[in-house]
């Protein structure tokens, strides 16, 4: 960087040697550190830097690994990145890689994307760590990622299906005469609080829980269901 210099109020017949405007002052990179003591870090904000930063990121709480979390969350911050994006891919890898492992990761996220929007620096980097450290130490599934982008494609290739007739709406005129809601059978009026109902139309599974964490509740209960039929 080069400063050009400012001339002395001062002029040369009172004795003072007055700078020459055109006298050039070069701050280096060295110099700017030196001068407020604090290690500049290479990071443009925008390009490979910032993309390979907040993927280690992503990578480290999806592996479990708290300080590494930790690490290049302070990295991102330190750097200036803006704490918004950070929240926000938190709250991603929240639904995407825990799920409902632990279905309240997601509430953390949600919660601290508030709090950063609310807060801002330096203080929301306390609530940024703390739910880093949560998604990096919550049990881990992609359960309802994977079955989402399943459905999705399916959509996406025109493989619809039709709502079965006792699913439809019943509440309008002449909808009885279409056969429309007749059959349906309310799960609530069940002492289980299940019934052995179609709901899709077709035999076709998405959602396959983990064992882990919460799921394995999940996978326990769905047994259940299947043994009722």
């Amino acid at each position: 960087m080069q400063v050009e210099s400012q001339e002395s109020p001062e002029s040369e017949d009172s004795g003072h040697s007055a700078f020459q405007r055109s006298t050039p002052i070069h701050i280096t990179l060295a110099v700017a550190e030196q001068s407020i003591q604090r290690k500049a870090l290479v990071y443009d904000g925008t390009g490979d830097e910032h993309y390979d930063a907040i993927s280690a990121f992503i990578k480290s709480m999806r592996g479990s690994d708290p300080d590494a979390a930790v690490y290049w969350l302070a990295r991102m911050l330190e750097a200036g990145e803006d704490p918004r994006f950070i929240a926000r891919r938190i709250a991603i890898l929240a639904s995407e890689d825990i799920g409902n492992a632990d279905p309240r990761a997601i509430s953390v996220a949600a919660a601290a994307y508030d709090v950063t929007e609310r807060v801002g620096m330096p203080e929301c980097q306390l609530t940024l760590s703390q739910a880093a450290i949560y998604m990096a130490t919550a049990p881990k599934s992609n359960a309802s990622a994977t079955a989402i982008w399943a459905a999705m494609k399916d959509v996406r290739e025109g493989r619809t299906i039709p709502v079965p007739k006792h699913l439809r709406d019943g509440h309008y005129k002449g909808a009885a005469q279409l056969g429309h809601a007749q059959g349906y059978q309310y799960a609530h009026a069940s002492e289980a609080g299940f019934v052995d109902q179609d709901y899709l139309g077709v035999d076709k599974s998405y959602y396959t829980p983990t064992g882990r964490g919460y799921e394995k509740r999940i996978g326990e209960y769905l047994k259940w269901l299947e043994d009722q039929v």
